[in-house]
């Protein structure tokens, strides 16, 4: 599967988890991936993975709370990779907790780490994305934002929908520059679910009876094989939308 052969994409974060399946699935698409991340190591190890696996990575260090790190990624995977045709905004610090409990300071770095970073990142990769005739924005959302009670949820929800107000705005703003602009909202077999999972385990038993196809996603192999086909030929119409990945659990109608 070659489909997306020739071009180039930034993923964030993707050093584990979500964002590390989100790369091999990419890869294995067609892509050269920019790995970005704060742990250098774990991006060289799935560089390594890709590179077994045929295809071509290179690890970059990033702090998506940076502006200035931002920068300097975006200006160094355009100098290695002569472009940037799919940018994905996977990095993120979520707050979890209640409105008395979560701190300033923590609601803050998610923000920064999130929202405010997927903006500065399409901000700067927007002349590339452009350039390339074909661009494609998948932000990162989550299912969290349509629970029915928001309890302990209400900082990673408020964040999380901000992040689909920009990918609606650019979609709109950019349909005209041949850039497609998505948010996907996945549940997967992520270290942060992990945690999730092991520190509310009621709470996640009862979860997961929500969840009609009664399991989690893979991160590669159901949330990364998505992406890849969203970013393909076949999904070329398809812009400023929410696309759950979460195997039916949440209410998106």
């Amino acid at each position: 599967m070659v489909m997306l052969e020739g071009r180039t994409a930034i993923v964030t974060g993707s050093g584990q988890g979500v964002g590390r399946g989100i790369a091999l699935a990419l890869a294995k698409a067609g892509a050269k991936i920019a790995l970005a991340g704060r742990t250098v190591e774990k991006l060289d190890a799935v560089a390594r993975e890709i590179a077994a696996a045929g295809g071509e990575a290179r690890a970059f260090a990033c702090n998506v709370k940076d502006a200035a790190s931002i920068e300097a990624l975006v200006a160094d995977v355009v100098a290695a990779f002569g472009g940037v045709d799919i940018l994905v905004n996977n990095a993120q610090e979520v707050a979890l907790g209640t409105i008395l409990s979560v701190s300033d300071t923590d609601f803050e770095a998610s923000f920064d780490s999130g929202p405010l970073a997927a903006l500065r990142l399409m901000r700067l990769c927007h002349p590339h994305l452009k350039a390339s005739g074909r661009g494609v924005v998948i932000n990162l959302t989550t299912s969290a934002t349509r629970r029915w009670d928001m309890a302990g949820f209400g900082h990673y929800g408020a964040v999380k929908r901000a992040t689909e107000s920009l990918t609606r705005a650019a979609a709109a703003e950019w349909g005209e520059d041949n850039i497609r602009v998505l948010a996907v909202a996945p549940h997967a077999d992520s270290p942060g679910l992990k945690w999730w999972i092991e520190h509310n385990p009621e709470e996640a038993a009862a979860f997961f009876k929500t969840i009609p196809l009664r399991r989690i996603g893979r991160c590669e192999e159901d949330i990364g094989a998505a992406v890849a086909a969203l970013c393909g030929p076949a999904f070329g119409y398809v812009t400023g939308a929410v696309i759950p990945l979460d195997g039916g659990q949440a209410n998106f109608a």
